[in-house]
């Protein structure tokens, strides 16, 4: 298992944010996190990635503690939208750079194999010619193609994405959809967290559905169900009759 969260708490000021969460993820898998806002979508990437700390329960990502995770780089985290201040004068090829600062010494001083990844994963986003660019003259999708980069250049195991393909582009959710499934041959972990119902049930392998807790996980088409989406969110619209049957429900007089 990549990834093996057992029985999570988290509060934060006595407001619960997570309570009893559990979860197993395997190597080389897509799985999709899906929730309302505020169901603790975020609080379960910042435990994976350290930022918060549970008060209870385990975590354990390749078979090691987070705090170790870290250290060796397995688990990259590509947010909705980044804090780089895109008026600073920095370019892409300086903000791939930062996936491979873990590895460096403390000067941070690149060697040649850091300049090789960061070639290699701006080869594979496609930004190779405009590495030299500064970031904010970038469009929207290129940005988030870079920030990707910037997760491959790490070479982490384990890729946490927050609506990875929420404002982007065509070409954009074209290149990284096939680069996740790209990820999944190689044997990574990929937890995608999304609105998208109809693009989670066609694109992922696992979903977990969470609202404070892990509500319901496994393979797509077993968990997306009429009643475990209504778990999810509190109801069963009709726009989620449709997803789920895959075609228009009577919903009465």
């Amino acid at each position: 298992m990549r990834i093996e969260a057992d029985h999570l708490f988290v509060d934060y000021n006595g407001i619960v944010a997570l309570f009893d969460a559990s979860l197993r993820l395997p190597a080389g898998c897509i799985c999709g996190l899906v929730g309302m806002n505020g169901a603790g979508k975020s609080t379960l990437f910042k435990c994976l990635t350290g930022f918060v700390r549970p008060s209870r329960g385990r975590i354990l990502i390749n078979g090691q503690s987070v705090a170790q995770a870290q250290r060796y780089q397995a688990v990259a985290y590509v947010p909705q939208k980044e804090g780089i201040d895109c008026s600073f004068p920095i370019s892409v090829w300086d903000v791939v750079m930062m996936g491979r600062y873990g590895a460096m010494n403390l000067l941070r001083l690149p060697r040649s194999a850091d300049r090789l990844a960061v070639g290699e994963a701006l080869e594979r986003v496609e930004l190779l010619d405009l590495s030299d660019r500064p970031i904010g003259s970038l469009s929207g999708g290129q940005r988030k193609r870079a920030f990707l980069a910037r997760a491959i250049a790490q070479g982490a195991s384990v890729l946490l994405l927050d609506e990875p393909f929420n404002g982007v582009d065509v070409r954009t959710e074209k290149l990284m959809a096939a680069l996740f499934l790209q990820f999944r041959q190689e044997g990574r972990t990929i937890l995608i967290s999304s609105h998208d119902l109809e693009q989670v049930r066609d694109f992922c392998d696992l979903v977990v559905l969470i609202n404070k807790t892990v509500l319901a996980f496994g393979e797509t088409a077993k968990v997306f169900t009429p009643e475990n989406l209504a778990l999810a969110f509190g109801g069963l619209p009709a726009d989620l009759l449709v997803l789920v049957n895959g075609r228009h429900e009577e919903t009465g007089p």
